[in-house]
């Protein structure tokens, strides 16, 4: 069964799309259909399926996340008690616990059978730039 990493780099938080990364992988696969799988292997960060077309659906989605979990130095996150890697590495398990690591996506006549306003995203959950590996696997 097709398996490769994607390797991101991220630039800080924020919606990283690698849509077309990863429909080029199911392409290359000569499969027609499967279900192709996609793994984050890191906890600071998440996958998404969301909107591609207006730039600020990312936007919105950034700030509400901030709102929700703001970084440990915030008053209101006084709780924290892992620090060791920065005000923003806690809130950053936070985000990745509420989203998911991992996501499957139907492929059909040898594409992703993601809609037509859908992308697929990492969502970088901390400050610094990082550089992420996504597992991509193409299954039955």
């Amino acid at each position: 069964m097709p398996q490769t990493i994607l390797t991101l780099s991220t630039r800080g938080q924020g919606l990283y799309e690698f849509t077309d990364q990863a429909d080029a992988f199911v392409n290359q696969s000569g499969r027609d259909e499967g279900l192709l799988t996609v793994f984050v292997r890191h906890t600071s960060c998440s996958l998404l399926i969301q909107e591609n077309a207006d730039p600020d659906v990312q936007t919105d989605l950034l700030s509400f996340f901030r709102r929700l979990v703001p970084p440990a130095s915030d008053p209101s996150m006084g709780w924290v008690v892992h620090r060791a890697e920065g005000p923003d590495d806690m809130p950053a398990h936070i985000k990745a616990a509420l989203t998911q690591v991992s996501v499957g996506i139907p492929v059909a006549r040898g594409r992703l059978m993601l809609g037509t306003w859908q992308g697929l995203y990492l969502f970088e959950h901390r400050d610094r730039p990082h550089r992420r590996e996504i597992v991509l696997h193409l299954g039955p």
